[in-house]
């Protein structure tokens, strides 16, 4: 189901490399790395396997997206509160 030239396992692996969002990935790179899997899955090339790997990864990444977002979001609201700044506690330090 792969077309002439692709190598299902090493596009399985690229998507196992890059599947899992790195904590410290800026917005910038996820959106890039998220604009590069819709392209792949929008060519109409991947196999089936392909396709859901590729899909995974797309998920993965936009969770982490809307993860980073959401942290600009609570940043902005806390150097807003009452016209002061506090210090900013991200996720993980929360969970220490």
């Amino acid at each position: 189901m792969t077309g002439p030239g692709v190598n299902i396992d090493a596009v399985t692996e690229e998507a196992r490399a890059s599947s899992s969002p790195k904590e410290e990935a800026r917005y910038e790179e996820i959106v890039q790395r998220l604009t590069k899997v819709v392209e792949r899955l929008e060519s109409g090339g991947l196999s089936l396997e392909e396709s859901i790997a590729a899909f995974e990864e797309g998920i993965q990444l936009a969770r982490a997206g809307a993860q980073k977002l959401e942290e600009a979001e609570r940043k902005v609201e806390q150097l807003l509160d009452d016209g002061r700044t506090v210090p900013f506690r991200g996720e993980e330090e929360k969970r220490r």
